[in-house]
């Protein structure tokens, strides 16, 4: 653990201090698109954040790959090196576009060449636990399509949900925090050093969003750019692959006791390589309905527009902090419930507590829809939307009142409490002659 919290740190302090220089280069070199109709943030802001998160990346592969532990990764396993190699390509065609715009057919093809990359150097799906049947085997063609597909499906979802300031970064530290969580039970709880690429890549991933977030929490001084989100979209696309395609499930089948226990442990792992529903729920349904919409509605699947959910939640009268903090709220539901699942798939006490925390979700999601009226003697405790309106109709009049009667009253000055003197006002000299 004190080998993937130190790759953690100096990724995430790589990613930091480089990200303020990035921010100058990205002024430099006119990286500041202007403001587009979809956009919610009023100034031009600079853009390449993903160089520093790229940096971040090598710094965070390097330092594991001195380490004691961890650099054993890179002696048993190719996966490593496959990441940098997928995520180099990725990284230069998002500063392209962030620089200078790649037609959306090409960025596609980009995608799908790194993750083919990746596939050629074994960062592959070998086999699929499915339930009720048990270990799956796939052929070369179906391994490489699905790796392919799961790589291009992720980088789109989170390249969508990067809407708002901080978003993006916000959700994938969320999902990597709780992936990092169930890939090191595997390696350490169960002794399986196949999973030890996936939790590095977890870790490195915390680094990278923690480093940038500082940056780019709203107001945002500098924007993670497409060669940001499509980054860090591979490399959370790769720790699934990872720890699917290498984990072979019939190593747990000795602690779990049955290949259909197995097959339930495994259900965190196998449902995002589907479609993903659990680590990256949020932005894979915000893709989902994207793709629906522009399709509905005669346009380009990869149109941008402003139906995305961060701009619903704006719509309908949540603040930009709130509305990110909603996001979040509901993609720790997702990532975390599924690390609970992966656990224990049976307690009800998992059941019920994520009925309750749904339905505050809900009302919290709900609130500016619905504005109840707090009571008399709990008004002074919540904001002014909250409170009476008749009681703050009559005292904004009585306030208004009071004013234009203070206005008609003169002036007082001093502690004379005397009116305004004028300096014509008449005085009568006295004449010392006559006393």
């Amino acid at each position: 653990m004190r080998e993937y919290l130190l790759t953690l740190f100096v990724t995430a302090a790589v990613t930091y201090l480089l990200t303020g220089p990035v921010r100058k280069f990205a002024i430099a070199a006119g990286a500041m698109p202007p403001i587009r109709d979809r956009d919610v943030h009023r100034e031009p802001t600079p853009r390449l954040g993903g160089i520093a998160m790229f940096g971040g990346l090598c710094a965070g592969l390097v330092t594991a790959a001195h380490l004691t532990n961890l650099g054993a990764a890179f002696k048993l396993s190719n996966e490593p090196r496959a990441l940098l190699s997928g995520a180099g390509l990725i990284w230069l065609l998002g500063v392209l576009d962030d620089k200078w715009g790649v037609d959306a057919l090409i960025k596609l093809g980009v995608q799908m060449i790194a993750a083919g990359v990746m596939v050629m150097q074994g960062l592959t799906i070998l086999w699929l636990p499915v339930p009720g049947i048990g270990t799956v085997a796939l052929t070369p063609i179906q391994s490489t399509l699905l790796t392919v597909a799961l790589v291009v499906i992720t980088i789109n979802a989170v390249n969508f949900v990067d809407g708002l300031d901080g978003l993006a970064s916000g959700m994938v530290c969320i999902a990597a925090v709780a992936f990092f969580m169930y890939s090191y039970r595997i390696w350490y709880g169960h002794g399986i050093e196949a999973a030890a690429p996936a939790t590095l890549f977890s870790a490195i991933l915390i680094g990278m969003c923690l480093g940038f977030l500082p940056h780019n929490i709203h107001p945002a001084r500098i924007f993670m750019g497409d060669s940001g989100s499509m980054l860090i979209g591979l490399v959370l696309a790769s720790g699934a692959i990872s720890i699917t395609g290498q984990v072979d499930p019939d190593a747990i089948t000795s602690f779990t006791g049955s290949t259909r226990n197995t097959v339930h442990f495994m259900v965190p792992v196998y449902m995002p390589l589907l479609l993903p529903l659990t680590m990256i729920a949020i932005p894979a349904t915000d893709l989902v309905l994207a793709v629906v919409r522009r399709t509905w509605n005669g346009q380009s699947p990869f149109a941008a527009d402003k139906g995305h959910l961060h701009h619903r939640l704006l719509e309908i009268g949540h603040s930009h902090s709130r509305a990110v903090l909603i996001m979040y709220f509901w993609a720790a539901l997702f990532a975390f419930s599924a690390v609970a699942f992966s656990v224990n798939s049976s307690s009800l006490s998992i059941v019920l507590v994520i009925v309750i925390l749904s339905g505050f979700g809900l009302v919290v999601l709900l609130l500016p829809r619905v504005r109840p009226r707090a009571p008399r003697w709990a008004e002074s405790f919540v904001p002014p939307r909250y409170r009476n309106r008749r009681r703050r109709l009559a005292a904004a009049a009585t306030a208004a009142e009071r004013e234009m009667h203070s206005a008609d009253r003169p002036a007082l000055h001093g502690s004379t409490a005397v009116g305004d003197r004028t300096a014509t006002q008449d005085r009568r000299r006295v004449d010392s002659t006559r006393v």
